[in-house]
């Protein structure tokens, strides 16, 4: 049976000499894995739509529910050459596609996170370069700019917007026991918890005013929200480290293309 649909490769594994498994984020069937014959050689009928990030409009053929069906169409709607031609931020990018295919279930359509990554990737595209942000701060740790999100809060946002979607979202808002105002985050509870529930536990991260009002927008904000506002380096670190260590822990294993990303920094 013949299926289409339309997709973002995020992945693809050599089979062979010249053929690949690909494997898509679709709409319509959630994270999709294809054999693809011969696109590796110099005149196949794929060209260049099955690089990482392409996003196309795809044909796939084989039996209901066939764990690895033949593809035989796919006709490039957007390449987002542009990231990948930029090292830094086709790494960064890499650790968000890495997260998206450890953290979603194969053949669950999902199109809010379907939709989420598209987005986050245009966005991403129509702000390179990124410039760093060093205006002074409004209250609340981040301001009102002209132009739209960065690099980094892109990649923020929509692991904020992953972890909320599948149900691994971190509790910044108050304490998980009583409810009360706390800025003591503990990593292994994934909660805030105040200065009397959090006795006798282990060391815990504090988390600022700014950096949990920052979250709290986050969650709820879509990309359009997010273009209007830029935080500061520290605070819109502090929340990154919060939030890649809460993946790293539910994960049980750090991410690659981070791990690569760390080690190319210690060489400078």
């Amino acid at each position: 049976m013949l299926y289409r649909t339309e997709g973002i490769v995020l992945k693809t594994i050599p089979f062979g000499e010249a053929d690949l498994i690909v494997s898509f984020l679709t709409p319509d069937y959630g994270l999709l894995k294809a054999f693809a014959k011969s696109p590796l050689k110099t005149k196949s009928r794929f060209g260049s739509s099955l690089e990482p990030l392409t996003h196309s409009r795809i044909a796939f053929w084989g039996k209901e529910g066939a764990s690895l069906p033949r593809l035989t169409q796919s006709d490039i709607i957007h390449s987002f050459q542009s990231i990948r031609d930029k090292m830094n931020c086709f790494l960064r990018v890499s650790e968000i596609i890495e997260l998206t295919l450890q953290f979603l279930p194969e053949r669950e359509a999902n199109r809010r996170l379907y939709a989420l990554l598209l987005q986050t990737l245009h966005n991403i595209e129509n702000n390179l370069p990124v410039t760093p942000f060093n205006s002074p701060l409004s209250k609340g740790g981040y301001r009102e700019v002209k132009g739209k999100g960065g690099l980094d809060l892109s990649a923020v946002h929509y692991k904020v917007k992953l972890l909320k979607h599948l149900g691994y979202a971190p509790a910044l808002d108050s304490c998980g026991k009583c409810g009360k105002y706390g800025d003591c985050f503990f990593v292994s509870q994934g909660s805030i918890f105040c200065e009397n529930c959090s006795r006798g536990m282990d060391t815990p991260v504090r988390i600022s005013k700014g950096v949990a009002k920052l979250y709290s927008n986050l969650l709820t904000w879509d990309i359009s929200k997010i273009k209007r506002i830029q935080p500061s380096n520290v605070l819109l670190s502090e929340l990154a480290d919060i939030i890649d260590a809460h993946i790293e822990y539910i994960n049980t294993k750090t991410l690659n293309s981070k791990e690569f990303i760390r080690s190319l920094s210690c060489q400078f």
